[in-house]
């Protein structure tokens, strides 16, 4: 593996994307930068597995330079139609990425061009239909900062999946059938106004339903712990980890082991830094976390842990010379259950908070569901049935989140950037996020200033809870 400075981005394997392949005349770009849906075969504990991908002039994904335009022609060289989200970014409505909202999907073969200006930090793009993100059509969408190009630190990526060998339409069935693990018991619970602390698995003598499926592997860039990533990085050198949950239906623990590490973004957006060795996040989002290496020639494994069970997978950073040693795929003891009691959501300072102003507007969202039958819900509606939530331009809007079931919902919203400021009725000054994970039986209030005259989708993003309509729309008006 060719060593980079530390200037420089590494993050080699099936996510490179070396800034070098990027030119710095990119500053003034005049020709769109090429992304291709296509499909590619990854090698899994040994297994040939055939899945999609986003293949830019890098390798997966793309890397902006400060102040270099998202401008994009993205070719669908798949056999089916498909489109693709920017995860976290504010495009005009017409470029969100949605099926027919505005814009239909891609036929195969077909090409559409993409010109906004992007918000720099960790972002992600993928498939909005959710069969297809669930054969990884997802890719890194990093934008740099000019403080990324001063810094003295690497930049990693660890792009997180969960994977299966059947179709997604076979997990899908299986996980809506009610045969998936932790299927066990219905849980309805409307109109139970607990609001208990949570252990590890039960919450208030009830049991959680923490994974809907045993998926076949874990990946971290593509990898398994069988032949992690190996990422060559200087002895007491800074590493700027630039993490992405794009799994389907998987919470993950980041830890960082015997080295610590500081939380200092997440959903691409600065917070008041956070030091720890282990931290949470759900699907469709990302942690920044800075780690400085101690000065010891040893290798440093950085894990993602599956909450509620053994499952693990992750990269290795190693300084020249340093031995890499096997680690198991699977942890000793389960990892806990992910912030059931927002121990970690409510740390979360936002360093550019939300102007102070008077809500105009809010609302309230019932997030509903049970396992048998396999059903969720946003105000006792899937989609289709839906009523969209609406509020006009500029206006100040706070939208609560009142998860009524038994599983945890990482609610996102297309088109805004908002701010946490309500953990379980408690005011807050949180983060600023695109996606938040609403715990069982809590309360998450956000605040945000109400965008493009456009209908912007607002939905969980557990894959197979939205397969099954756990969605509405941000109506916004003008």
């Amino acid at each position: 593996m060719n060593s980079l400075t530390r200037r420089g981005f590494l993050a080699a394997g099936a996510a490179t994307l070396a800034s070098a392949q990027l030119p710095h005349a990119a500053f003034a770009q005049v020709t769109p930068l090429a992304l291709r849906a296509t499909r590619r075969t990854l090698d899994i504990d040994g297994r040939a597995a055939s899945v999609l991908g986003l293949a830019g002039p890098g390798g997966q994904g793309l890397v902006l330079d400060p102040d270099q335009r998202f401008r994009v022609d993205l070719t669908n060289d798949l056999d089916m139609a498909t489109i693709i989200h920017w995860h976290g970014q504010i495009p005009p409505n017409a470029q969100d990425g949605v099926p027919d909202m505005p814009m239909p999907l891609l036929s195969p073969g077909e090409t559409r061009s993409y010109d906004f200006q992007p918000m720099p930090g960790t972002f992600w793009m993928h498939s909005h239909v959710p069969t297809q993100e669930m054969q990884l059509l997802a890719a890194p969408l990093i934008v740099r900062s000019p403080e990324d190009l001063r810094a003295d630190r690497q930049e990693v990526i660890m792009f997180l999946h969960d994977f299966s060998f059947k179709s997604p339409e076979e997990v899908l069935a299986k996980i809506s059938g009610g045969t998936a693990h932790g299927a066990s018991t219905a849980h309805d619970m409307t109109g139970m106004g607990m609001m208990q602390s949570m252990d590890h698995g039960t919450m208030g003598g009830m049991a959680m339903d923490l994974n809907d499926h045993d998926w076949d592997a874990y990946l971290a860039n593509d990898r398994t712990l069988s032949d992690p990533e190996v990422v060559q990085v200087e002895r007491a050198g800074r590493i700027r980890l630039r993490v992405i949950n794009a799994a389907a239906a998987t919470v993950f623990w980041i830890d960082t082991g015997a080295v610590e590490g500081r939380l200092v973004a997440v959903d691409g957006h600065p917070v008041q830094p956070i030091a720890g060795t282990r931290f949470g996040l759900a699907m469709g989002q990302r942690l920044d976390l800075e780690i400085d290496l101690p000065g010891e020639g040893r290798a440093w494994p950085i894990l993602a842990l599956r909450e509620g069970a053994k499952e693990r997978t992750g990269l290795i950073l190693a300084p020249p010379g340093a031995k890499v040693a096997r680690i198991a795929p699977l942890a000793q003891a389960d990892a806990p259950a992910f912030d059931t009691d927002m121990a970690q959501e409510v740390r979360l300072v936002a360093m550019a908070p939300l102007p102070d102003r008077p809500v105009a507007r809010s609302q309230m969202l019932m997030l509903g569901g049970t396992m048998q039958p396999y059903l969720w819900t946003i105000n006792g509606a899937t989609w289709g049935d839906h009523q969209p939530v609406i509020a006009r331009t500029g206006e100040r809007v706070v939208l609560t989140f009142h998860n009524m079931s038994m599983m945890g919902h990482p609610m996102h919203l297309h088109g805004h950037v908002f701010q946490v400021v309500g953990l379980n009725g408690r005011r807050v000054s949180g983060a600023r996020r695109d996606t938040v994970y609403v715990p069982p039986m809590s309360m998450v209030d956000i605040a945000l200033d109400a965008g493009e005259a456009a209908r912007w989708m607002l939905h969980c993003h557990h894959m197979p809870h939205l397969a099954t309509g756990m969605m509405t729309e941000f109506a916004v008006s003008a």
